[in-house]
């Protein structure tokens, strides 16, 4: 499921990427400088677990940078994972 009626929020003031499914807020924390988004951690509720909002909220977040001509920096754990899996995606990384 990839939730495309739920928009990504980008949350400047406190660098968060969100999601709201069902009432609960998934997100990804990251951080810019230059031209380099870092995407430090994404955090999925208990309630929301393996319902694919991670890899939802991870797949919107890339679409966001590319759209913005950001380079990727992924120090995540789930997004590492999420691009070994979605190669495609590796274009974006610095």
């Amino acid at each position: 499921m990839n939730y495309p009626d739920i928009e990504l929020v980008n949350n400047e003031a406190i660098h968060n990427f969100e999601l709201v499914v069902d009432g609960h807020r998934a997100f990804i924390d990251y951080k810019i400088k230059d031209d380099k988004i870092y995407l430090i951690h994404t955090d999925v509720p208990k309630e929301l677990e393996g319902k694919g909002v991670a890899a939802a909220i991870v797949e919107k977040a890339l679409t966001y940078i590319e759209q913005k001509g950001l380079k990727l920096v992924p120090l995540c754990v789930y997004v590492q994972f999420f691009l070994k899996r979605h190669p495609e995606w590796n274009r974006l990384l610095a």
